[in-house]
């Protein structure tokens, strides 16, 4: 008898170790994709994915992916259809993933600097000094799905009087806040907006010249980007990932590269009640049913 319980031991044992293998080696074989809405050049974003993908892969120790999509509509797709793991949304975009999945996305992160964003209004007509002067002036925005290129820049042109559709000359949407830039300072548009994060980035790269192309109105603060994840990951991997970013700090090199390419002091919890100004905003200006 005693001799048999040892084999059972030995046995239970061994066969718990072979599970445990088994779910290591799938855990292994599994891909955990991430993608982002295309607010920027393709290049500029596989550029930032880069270092982040190899940081996750330590941290969550699996096949991390970057799935690049076409355009902001694809990427509400992809988590709505749990296409992919991880989003980097805008604001509005979170908003959109929300109703499109019927509430079962969660936002896990965000950076510090996204609980105060801003949008910036740019020019080269020395008459446009004011919301105001952009009535009869031809304008673009970002992509239409764009918190802080087009959704939150509308919302302020309306709070001033000004309605985009009604007033101006001609509205664009040139896709991307870098390309916004570029429309500007070739004279395609009058004006147009943008959100300061990538502005600052292009001024500091000297990849504008302020000088020539100007900001002529700073947006109040709001809510904006995050990383977001669909509800039906598994709580202990939400919270892997939303400590992998938690942790990231410029104390080491690797933490460092991705918080500068992030353009990110540091990222901190966030939480769907906070873009509840977002989802109002859209209602009021008739970009959200």
């Amino acid at each position: 008898m005693p001799n048999d319980t040892r084999l059972t031991r030995r046995t239970l044992l061994a066969a718990a170790a072979l599970f445990t293998a088994a779910a290591r080696g799938q855990d292994a074989s599994r891909v955990f994709r991430i993608t982002a809405i295309p607010d920027e050049s393709p290049t500029e974003l596989a550029r930032k994915a880069a270092p982040l993908v190899k940081y996750l892969e330590h941290r969550l120790g699996t096949k991390v992916e970057y799935t690049p999509v076409t355009d902001y509509a694809a990427a509400v797709e992809a988590m709505a259809n749990q296409q992919v793991d991880l989003a980097w949304f805008g604001g509005f975009t979170f908003v959109q993933a929300q109703q499109r999945s019927g509430g079962k996305v969660i936002p896990l992160v965000q950076r510090e600097e996204d609980e105060k964003f801003r949008s910036v209004f740019i020019t080269t007509v020395d008459g446009i000094k004011a919301l105001a002067d952009l009535k009869g002036k031809t304008f673009s925005f970002g992509s239409q799905s764009s918190t802080s290129g087009h959704l939150m820049p509308r919302s302020f042109l309306l709070a001033a009087g000004v309605d985009p559709d009604r007033d101006m000359k001609r509205v664009a949407y040139s896709g991307a806040h870098d390309a916004t830039v570029a429309a500007v300072a070739s004279g395609k548009v009058d004006a147009g907006a943008l959100n300061i994060s990538v502005w600052d980035k292009l001024v500091a790269d000297k990849k504008v010249d302020p000088a020539k192309v100007r900001v002529f109105y700073t947006t109040p603060t709001y809510f904006d980007y995050n990383w977001t994840v669909h509800a039906g990951m598994p709580a202990a991997q939400r919270e892997r990932v939303a400590k992998a970013f938690l942790d990231l700090n410029k104390s080491t090199p690797e933490g460092r590269e991705i918080l500068d390419l992030q353009r990110a002091t540091r990222f901190v919890p966030t939480r769907a009640e906070n873009y509840k100004g977002i989802e109002a905003a859209a209602r009021n200006a008739g970009l959200l049913k």
